[in-house]
């Protein structure tokens, strides 16, 4: 990129469960930005054992001079509460990215983020996040479909080389994906933190939407991609019948929150079709232990049930 950009100090926020290995492969990345105005904390939610593996593994400053500093959570916060507790404490800065440990970002990715921020008409920029079979996660975030609580990634498995008008993909955006995003300061002055009642999983989405509704825009930088091995820490990526009670349990539970949270007068017909599309979804695949964590997820929605699953007892 060639354009004069103005130099925002950005604060890269990773949350990590056990996920050291993911974190180095993420560091090397980091080392390769064009973009260098940045500092690292990563918040390590899996507990006494896994801090001092991760301490061992960090830097405390990239080849460039960039900080790297690693925080452990008290017990595990969940995504968004990592996130809140990075930012309680560490300095602030003049946008954030948060970022997945699993996230592997190309050498532009940052610099073309920053400039798209730094146009002062959006308060949150997302990116093209490519699978690794080089197929589209989505392109800059996505759509949420209300009456049936479903989030729709955008262009979702197509070559991220056909190129579209940057314009055209903003004024499709519902949300930004919470795996890479950038947010600027004033978009956490207005919005306020991420919920921490969904534990993992739509916090991002709920974000953006509740942005949005304060007037808030969100924007997309087309140059540049990462690749997002998706789910490497809570087994919600592959293929239907090989992902997490966890991972499926809460994607289906939160979906039911957002709605009670953002459309209610929505949610009766939502939570008909929503039942629908969890039973055509995983009969269709054969995924029968996963139709049962979903209906279950499902029903803890419905039940407006939050927080960490009492079930699941690790961290």
């Amino acid at each position: 990129m060639t354009a004069r950009i103005e130099m925002f100090e950005v604060l890269i926020v990773i949350i990590s469960y056990n996920s050291a290995d993911d974190i180095v492969r993420c560091m090397a990345a980091l080392e390769q930005l064009s973009y260098t105005t940045f500092r690292v904390v990563v918040c390590e939610n899996a507990g006494a054992v896994a801090f001092d593996t991760l301490r061992k593994e960090l830097p405390s400053h990239l080849p460039g001079g960039q900080t790297v500093e690693a925080v452990l959570a008290p017990y595990n916060l969940g995504y968004a509460g990592g996130i809140n507790f990075a930012l309680d404490h560490v300095a602030k800065a003049d946008a954030y990215w948060v970022l997945n440990p699993d996230v592997e970002p190309s050498p532009l990715i940052l610099e073309a983020m920053v400039e798209r921020l730094g146009r002062h008409d959006c308060q949150a920029v997302g990116h093209d996040l490519v699978l690794p079979n080089g197929k589209l996660a989505s392109r800059g975030g996505g759509q949420w479909r209300s009456w049936s609580a479903r989030p729709i990634s955008i262009d979702h498995g197509r070559s991220p080389t056909v190129r579209v008008h940057p314009e055209v993909t903003e004024a499709k955006l519902d949300y930004v994906i919470g795996a890479s995003m950038l947010i600027s300061q004033d978009f956490l002055n207005l919005v306020g933190r991420m919920r921490e009642d969904y534990f993992l999983y739509c916090e991002e989405i709920e974000w953006c939407l509740r942005a949005t509704r304060l007037g808030q825009r969100l924007g997309y930088a087309p140059a540049g991609f990462a690749v997002h091995r998706h789910g490497t820490s809570t087994g919600g990526g592959g293929a239907l019948s090989s992902r997490s009670k966890l991972a499926v349990y809460l994607n289906e539970r939160n979906r039911m929150l957002l709605t009670r949270d953002v459309y209610p007068a929505r949610f009766p017909v939502a939570l008909v079709l929503s039942l629908l599309h969890i039973v055509l979804k995983y009969v269709r695949s054969r995924a029968w232990r996963q139709l049962g964590y979903a209906l279950s997820g499902w029903t803890a929605g419905v039940r407006n049930e939050r927080g960490r699953p009492a079930w699941w007892n690790a961290g």
